[in-house]
């Protein structure tokens, strides 16, 4: 299966946590905790669409002042993510500034945000600079049972509460399922490609019934003919059911990430974690503290190795990428790694 989400680790696995996700086909990108940013070149940080902050520790959330300089003067809404109370945070940030001259500024730039709780609510709000980024209330989104918070594109967020000491969100990220046309068969049938097909994807997508009927244009040497059509000019319409359709497409799953930083090693916390990472085809997940050094871990509220490694095995996910690793180990990153190796049950990829 062709990759369609490419995601990078922003700083490596020992710098500040941070991970840019592009998607195949779509002009908008995800942005996952913001710390250091400079990795970052201005036109790509002007496609983000989607920042989603897993909780407000500078490591994570430093880095937004470069963002929101560069948005400036852009006409831009930008959905945020972040735990309980950061809607607030993002306020008092924005109001470190002075907003006296934005009615000189034309194009709109906002800041929609959702703060994922516990609660069967989710609050939102919105954030806009011609106003000196006052905040407005937004309608309240009721809590999604598998944590979907919204879509961007072809995408889906899905967020988790996790115990940091603070609420710290985890965070998957999901493409629709692909529908491909089999050109092969189209030709057997005597099928022509056309915006007939769009039509048929989306009817699949949608999970219609198969007495659907789908107008396709008639197959080449079929009711068209003898019909006076000129040279050129499309077949007649005709009208076939989806059923009858369904081999003439093939439906894969679309490409999954999940995203585990800042949380402690508690049954609670490894429940939800494995849950939202379940089946993930990447897994980044922080393995900051060496497996001896589980005390050390405990007190900080933060992951072993051996902690990553298992969570990653019960998830059943694909490629493992940890990272957030602590610079204190002599070894670096070699010995931290075969750790989570060893404790997932096969190499890293």
């Amino acid at each position: 299966m062709r990759a369609t989400l490419h995601p990078c680790l922003l700083n490596g696995r020992t710098g500040d946590p941070g991970l840019w996700l592009e998607a195949l086909h779509q002009s908008e990108a995800v942005l996952l905790d913001c710390g250091d940013l400079s990795g970052l070149a201005p036109r790509q940080l002007l496609r983000t669409g989607l920042l989603g902050v897993s909780h407000a520790h500078m490591d994570h959330w430093a880095g937004f002042d470069r963002l929101l300089r560069l948005l400036i003067g852009r006409e831009r809404v930008v959905q945020v993510v972040g735990p309980a109370g950061f809607a607030a945070r993002l306020w008092h940030r924005l109001q470190a500034y002075t907003w006296n001259l934005v009615d000189r500024i034309a194009p709109v730039l906002a800041f929609e945000v959702t703060e994922v709780t516990e609660g069967p609510l989710w609050p939102r709000r919105r954030f806009r600079l011609q106003t000196g980024f006052r905040p407005e209330a937004l309608p309240p989104q009721p809590a999604a049972a598998d944590g979907t918070v919204l879509t961007l594109g072809a995408l889906r967020l899905q967020a988790a509460v996790l115990d940091h000491g603070t609420p710290c969100l985890g965070f998957a990220v999901s493409e629709a399922m692909r529908i491909n046309v089999w050109r092969t068969r189209l030709e057997a049938r005597g099928l022509p490609v056309g915006p007939w097909l769009t039509r048929l994807k989306q009817a699949v997508r949608e999970g219609a019934p198969d007495a659907t009927p789908i107008a396709v244009a008639a197959p080449r040497g079929g009711p068209g003919e003898g019909r006076g059509e000129g040279p050129g000019e499309e077949p007649a319409a005709t009208t076939l059911p989806l059923g009858a359709l369904r081999d003439l497409v093939e439906v894969t799953p679309g490409q999954r990430l999940a995203y585990l930083t800042d949380f402690a090693d508690t049954p609670a916390n490894r429940a939800a974690a494995i849950a939202l990472a379940q089946g993930a085809d990447i897994l980044f997940i922080e393995a900051p503290f060496a497996a001896a050094d589980a005390a050390h871990a405990r007190d900080r509220r933060h992951l072993t190795t051996q902690a990553a490694g298992e969570i990653a095995r019960a998830a059943g996910a694909g490629r493992i990428e940890p990272f957030h690793l602590s610079p204190r180990y002599e070894e670096g990153e070699a010995r931290l790694l075969a750790e989570v190796a060893a404790a997932a049950g096969r190499p890293l990829a």
